[in-house]
């Protein structure tokens, strides 16, 4: 009995740490540093475990306006307090906004920042310059510019 209740308390923390932590409002588990690396479109933004960020043109600069669909095909970069700007990203750049359900979302450059859901792979970008939810969604240079 002693053995089987080690074994299953074994496997209980395994999981817990090889499962990323989700964050409120998100599909991904981001980590919190945000950096700079190649892509078909230049170098642009990561996050997490290669997650490309992108920037939607009909927030405003402090201001998300991505929620209910919106959120769910493109989950916000959510953190428990601050981003940290890693490898060719800025800190300067970085920051946080409240979203209406109370998550902080990152911004970079005053702009919040998102996941697409269909990018599966680490550097995956499928959806730059694409236009849906009356805004189009672009990925984000070091630089804080938006690739067009």
């Amino acid at each position: 009995m002693r053995t089987l209740l080690s074994i299953s308390l074994l496997v209980a923390v395994a999981a817990l740490l090889t499962t990323p932590g989700v964050s409120k409002g998100s599909s991904y588990a981001p980590d919190r540093a945000v950096y700079v690396a190649s892509s078909q479109y230049g170098p642009i933004l990561f996050a997490g475990k290669g997650r490309a960020l992108y920037a939607f043109t009909r927030d405003s600069k402090g201001r998300s306006v991505c929620t209910g669909a919106c959120a769910t095909s493109w989950p916000p970069f959510v953190v428990g307090s601050r981003a940290q700007a890693v490898r060719g990203a800025h800190t300067s750049l970085l920051g946080t906004v409240r979203r209406v359900d109370g998550t902080r979302q990152v911004t970079y450059g005053g702009r919040p920042l998102y996941y697409y859901i269909g990018d599966r792979r680490p550097g995956q970008v499928l959806c730059q310059d694409v236009r849906e939810f009356g805004g189009t969604w672009l990925v984000v240079r070091g630089s804080g510019r938006l690739v067009r």
